[in-house]
């Protein structure tokens, strides 16, 4: 397998981690204020990494040290867009939100043909735009439309999906930077939702097992291995065919939920279906003319 392959796979894995986010957060009965359970998830993804410094036998302050723009990437691409979604939800309804939210997987598609050494392909394209509505027909089913009175949440929710788009293409900028230096991102990620908690937000601590369940299992997968590898797949991986893939999360998230017994089939996920699996198997063969490097890289380079 390439090394593009595998870090593409690699980076695939944050794809349907993210698809269980709303299984998780069901889980802890959506009574945990959102900068909260953001504070106490990417806690944990620190947590997570730490142990894997301490199964190295070192502390994780080598990874401390990076260049500035790394930083700004990270904490601007975590923190920025989690601060961002979660505003917007609180200004214009959810179902509208996630519609203009999920445009990251598009623009990162498109974005990527400003990086060095980049081709963007018909495939690529055709491919994303196939998958996009195939998103927009499972996440519209249910909503009123947009309405102007909502335009201040719109446009913070444009935002997150410029934020996102951003910081997965530039983070190919700073290829050289460890996955392990995500974990610190994590950290001040955590401590800066922990400040917008206690000045925006009542603490509501879980009561229950269950929803101690979803918190650890928000932190450990959709927050926790699913940062580390989506970073390692955008900086290493073909970014085009991550972007194009992502267009799953939603399905994968629907998929789970319907499994536990919550929501029915429809016409509108059939059609989803159909769109993000033929938009990501189109976006695929533009792989297929790409040659191979059969070199082999580690997870933390």
């Amino acid at each position: 397998m390439s090394t593009t392959h595998r870090a593409t796979l690699i980076g695939s894995v944050s794809i349907i981690l993210w698809g269980a986010l709303a299984l998780f957060t069901r889980l802890t009965g959506d009574e945990i204020p959102p900068f909260q359970l953001m504070a106490m998830t990417f806690a944990i993804a620190f947590l997570l990494m730490a142990v894997r410094w301490w199964r190295q036998g070192h502390s994780g302050l080598r990874h401390i040290k990076q260049p500035a723009l790394s930083w700004m990437i990270g904490i601007g691409g975590l923190f920025g867009y989690h601060f961002c979604y979660f505003s917007a939800m609180s200004k214009a309804p959810a179902i509208e939100v996630s519609l203009l939210a999920y445009l990251w997987p598009l623009l990162i598609v498109l974005f990527s043909t400003l990086l060095p050494n980049t081709t963007l392909k018909p495939h690529h394209i055709v491919g994303a735009v196939i998958a996009f509505v195939g998103c927009w027909v499972l996440v519209s089913e249910g909503g009123n439309g947009f309405s102007l009175e909502y335009t201040a949440g719109y446009l913070l929710a444009l935002t997150c999906a410029l934020i996102w788009s951003i910081y997965s293409v530039t983070s190919r900028l700073v290829k050289t930077v460890p996955t392990d230096a995500v974990g610190w991102f994590c950290a001040l990620t955590a401590l800066l939702a922990f400040v917008c908690h206690l000045l925006l937000e009542t603490t509501v601590m879980p009561n229950t097992t269950i929803q101690w369940m979803g918190i650890v299992g928000l932190g450990l997968g959709p927050v926790g291995i699913a940062f580390f590898t989506w970073d390692y797949g955008v900086k290493h991986g073909n970014i085009q065919l991550l972007g194009t893939l992502a267009y799953a999360t939603p399905l994968i998230s629907v998929l789970l939920l319907l499994a536990i017994g919550e929501g029915n089939l429809s016409i509108a996920l059939v059609i989803a279906c159909i769109a993000i699996v033929s938009g990501s198997l189109i976006a695929g063969l533009a792989d297929k003319t790409t040659g191979r490097n059969t070199k082999t890289v580690e997870f933390n380079e």
